[in-house]
């Protein structure tokens, strides 16, 4: 009878707080409380704030994971008017720290030993505290200074608590707000769900770290610091100790000499190269996770912190966005449009010239306005608006990268109000685009892949006989219907003779491949004859029996 009466209480504080702060439509149209809103005390103050103030100011006095759940909620600008989802943006994540004493014996309960056996220092007092957890300085038995980051107790019971009301909440908010069905929150939430319950997990965000790290091992443009996967466990990370001066603090930047034009470039380009290079993007780059090293002055180094949100893209969305960027930057609207169709991210059915015209209106408004004052972020969340007229279908991780350029782009600005966006964004991804489709990049490709293809090769003539049996035979129309197969009797004999010069052509190129891949004989005889000859062979072939 326990857990009954905490959730109801929970629940009643919820709604008192809605109703504080005049955002109680939910509660009146489900018919819940109504009398509170004539008892809570400052109702009437809140009404000179606007809706997102409101709304802001109730999360904040909820408590931690609404806090962030606000956070996430202000990346989904394709939900949310910008006045919120700007308000939103201004949830600080700052709560106050939970015992020093707690935190040490979080700490020996997950390393199973006595903190002093680890570390020779530990300090008490948190350097910082968030919603999730707080972060100690400490030193390593051998002389190592480092942080380590312990989540805070019980939270995962309370997040459970409240993502379970949230979801609730968002299913009454689905069923009787006018924009429930739009908004989706019972969709959002679960976002939010999956996404703070990773954001737990410290040997998650410690691997994170790593391969960021790894990536970035001899770069100039980041410092990733090093992770000590020996104390790292669930609820504890320990990580190098970084020095730098805050990003945010652009006073003390210009007191140490540091070079704002070229830290702002810095910023884009490193945007461009974790997406379009690496495919793996550090995706909570605002300036409270970025420090600056100070030992360069005039070419400062970004020291990268809290690695709990890391994103990557699958191929074909990595493909897809990187070729909507080019041609945008080249301004081939009619391109935007096939592309969105292409990648179905809207219906196949999508008027290609009304969608053309409806990109060059957004664009070209931009393109417009000085170079100086074009942001890329803002006009693909306004793509993203636009293409919901064409029944664009939400994609989250697109959204992940909008919410982190949006990020970078507003920190370059602030740090260099005259920078040139375009100047910085545009060389840089076309130069990683030119480097990874470059034929050296797809001869590499191709010997990566060559074993597989090696191995499946022996069962392709057969697979290719007996679909072609199958399909003269009529076997396959049950299961595909398509115009084409009507012309497959036709065809069937022309295949037939192709097929056998087909395999001999593919014989023979996988040869030169193998050759490539295991040279043998002199030197002078590996490469240059025996791969181009059975290379050409092949092609031949293959001409001569089409």
């Amino acid at each position: 009878m326990k857990n009954p009466f905490r959730h109801g209480w929970r629940l009643l504080t919820i709604t008192t707080t809605l109703s504080r702060y005049r955002l109680d439509e939910l509660v009146r149209s489900a018919h819940w409380f109504r009398p509170i809103s004539w008892l809570v005390p400052g109702r009437r103050d809140s009404r000179r704030l606007s809706h997102g103030q409101r709304l802001r100011l109730a999360l904040q006095e909820l408590g931690p994971v609404f806090v962030k759940f606000g956070q996430v909620l202000s990346t989904r600008r394709d939900l949310l008017p910008p006045d919120i989802a700007d308000e939103l943006a201004k949830l600080q994540d700052e709560v106050a720290p939970f015992p020093g004493d707690q935190a040490r014996t979080i700490v020996e309960a997950e390393l199973q030993q006595p903190i002093e056996d680890v570390f020779s220092v530990f300090e008490e007092q948190p350097l910082a505290s968030a919603s999730i957890a707080q972060v100690h300085a400490a030193e390593l038995k051998d002389g190592s200074s480092v942080v380590v980051k312990v989540v805070r107790p019980e939270i995962q019971r309370r997040i459970a608590r409240d993502v379970a009301l949230l979801k609730t909440l968002a299913s009454l908010a689905q069923r009787y707000h006018p924009e429930g069905r739009r908004i989706r929150p019972v969709d959002v939430v679960s976002e939010f769900e999956t996404y703070i319950f990773d954001e737990l997990d410290m040997q998650r965000e410690a691997a994170n770290a790593s391969l960021l790290r790894r990536y970035h091992q001899n770069s100039s443009d980041v410092y990733i610091p090093e992770v000590f996967w020996s104390y790292c466990k669930q609820s504890v990370l320990v990580m190098e100790r970084v020095y730098g001066i805050p990003i945010k603090d652009k006073q003390a930047l210009i007191k140490h000499g540091i070079n704002l034009e070229r830290l702002a470039k810095r910023c884009i380009r490193l945007f461009y190269t974790q997406v379009f290079r690496d495919n793996l993007f550090h995706a909570d780059m605002h300036p409270g996770n970025i420090l600056v090293a100070e030992n360069n002055p005039d070419d400062p180094q970004i020291i990268a912190l809290d690695f709990g949100i890391v994103a990557s893209l699958s191929n074909k969305d990595l493909y897809y966005i990187g070729e909507n960027f080019l041609a945008i930057f080249a301004q081939r609207y009619r391109r935007v449009a096939e592309l969105h169709v292409e990648a179905g991210w809207v219906p196949a059915d999508t008027r290609l010239d009304e969608m053309e015209a409806s990109v060059r209106t957004v664009c070209e408004s931009s393109f417009t306005r000085p170079l100086s004052e074009i942001s890329f972020g803002e006009m693909l969340m306004k793509l993203f608006q636009v293409a919901r007229r064409f029944k664009l279908t939400i994609q989250p991780q697109l959204i992940m990268l909008q919410k982190t350029l949006l990020n970078i782009e507003g920190l370059g600005r602030d740090l260099y109000p005259s920078l040139d966006l375009w100047a910085v964004a545009k060389p840089e991804l076309e130069s990683i685009v030119r480097e990874k489709r470059s034929p050296l990049a797809t001869l590499k490709s191709v010997r990566r892949r060559l074993p597989l293809l090696l191995e499946r090769t022996p069962e392709m003539p057969e697979l290719i006989h007996n679909t072609l049996k199958k399909a003269a035979a009529g076997e396959l129309t049950t299961h595909m219907q398509h115009p084409a197969l009507e012309q497959l009797p036709s065809d069937l004999k022309r295949l037939r003779r192709s097929l056998t010069g087909s395999v001999l052509a593919g014989s023979l190129l996988i040869c030169g491949s193998i050759f490539l891949v295991h040279p043998v004989g002199p030197e002078w005889f590996q490469v240059p004859l025996l791969s181009w000859s059975f290379w050409l062979a092949g092609a031949v072939t293959f001409l001569t029996t089409r």
